[in-house]
This record gives C-alpha cells, structure tokens and sequence, in this order.
C-alpha cells in the first residue's frame, strides 16, 4: 500500500542542497521537475528578496551548466536549472527506489520533502540507501494513500484547509454550535455563502482523496490476491 513521507535533510547533505546556499530567512521552493532525456530540470520559485543572492550562489557553482529566470508573479520568481542529477545521490535514490517527489522547501540550514513510495518496505529501503550514503535523513509523519499528486493536504487548496482548521477549532461542528458562518465570513472577509461552499467542497475533497481512495485501493489489492 502506498504511503507519502514527510522527510527532513540537512541541507549540506545533498548536492542540489549545497547548490541552492541561502542567505539567512530565505526559502526556495521546488515546483516541478521536468524529465528532459537523461536530465531531470528542476523549476524553483524563489522571492525577491532572495533573488540576488540565489543567482549568484548557483551560477557560481560547478555542477550548474546554466540557470533560467522563466517568469515573475508579484514577489516571487520562478526559474530552471539545468544541473548534473547524477551528482546528486540523494536524487538518484528516489529515482533507484521508484519514489515520486511531490513537494519539496529548502532553507539557510534545511530540506524539506513530501515523497510518495509504493509500499512502507520502499520507503524502508530508502531510508537504507540514505544511511549507506551516509545521507542524514529524518523522518516525519507518513501518510496514508490518497490518490496520486493529492499531497499530505489530500487535494485540499490552501482556502479549503484554512476554512476547515477555523471551523473546527472555533467551534462550528460543536454541539452546540459555537460559532456560525457568518461570524466566520466576517473574520475571513468573505460572504457567510463562500464560507459554506468552502466547507462543501472541502470535506468532499478530503473524503474523496482519503477514505474513499483508500477503500478502492483496498478492493483492487483484495481482487489481486484472490
């Protein structure tokens, strides 16, 4: 059964970590990687801030061929890079094992990854590739399956979730009820109608992307064995 991992790496402990240095406070954050023949290009989006210092610390290192500004949005920038992969062990051992990286956030000092392996047993086995890499790994929370490129949010937009967290902890499924959601439209600058469309649609994405998507893989491995 599939799971998705949240995992923790120093960021000197990979080589695309000690590529992408940061000043103190900034973020880089990896969008999509794109496999382009034997490379994978990887797009960072990275903020304005750090912008200046980012460009100079990547094109200033050897394993990096060429970097790309692609596009600007508001604060933020987003570029390729096209890099060595293969000197890059902690890369190679998602692509060895058969991982799908959904997410990753680097810092000054640390990674942070979301990936998705088959089975536990494959998720061992990297966690036992990284330690003869002698790659310093800590591991999170693991999920349970939802359906593929749903990530630890289940599919839910940064809207739904925030809505839903603010409904429960405020109060609005107690009994009884302590708060409505007018009262929440109100503290979100929203009508009480966008309130309850967000609640709607989020907790049907959650059950879709949870308990529904794990009963249909549990039935396909039932009907496999027998």
């Amino acid at each position: 059964m599939a799971v998705i991992a949240h995992l923790r790496i120093p960021a000197d402990a990979f080589e695309l970590g000690r590529i992408l240095r940061l000043d103190p406070g900034a973020t880089v954050e990896l969008e999509t990687m794109v496999p382009l023949g034997e490379k994978a290009v990887p797009f960072f989006s990275v903020s304005d801030e750090a912008r200046e210092s980012f460009e100079k610390n990547v094109r200033d290192h050897s394993a990096v061929d060429r970097i790309v500004e692609v596009s600007r949005h508001k604060n933020e920038r987003l570029y390729s890079l096209d890099w060595d992969v293969t000197t890059d062990d902690f890369f190679l051992g998602i692509a060895e094992i058969g991982g799908q990286l959904l997410s990753a956030t680097g810092t000054t000092s640390t990674w942070e990854f979301e990936i998705r392996f088959q089975t536990h047993e494959r998720l061992s086995d990297f966690q036992e590739y990284c330690a003869d890499a002698s790659i310093s790994l800590e591991v999170g929370r693991i999920y349970n399956p939802v359906r593929p490129g749903t990530g630890m949010w289940y599919g839910l937009t940064t809207a739904q979730r925030e809505t839903l967290i603010r409904a429960v902890e405020e109060g609005y499924y107690s009994i009884p009820r302590q708060v409505s959601t007018q009262d929440m439209g109100d503290a979100l600058g929203i009508s009480d109608q966008a309130v309850t469309e967000r609640l709607r649609r989020g907790i049907e994405t959650l059950v879709t992307n949870s308990l529904i998507a794990m009963e249909a893989e549990e039935s396909e491995a039932f009907q496999r064995v027998s």
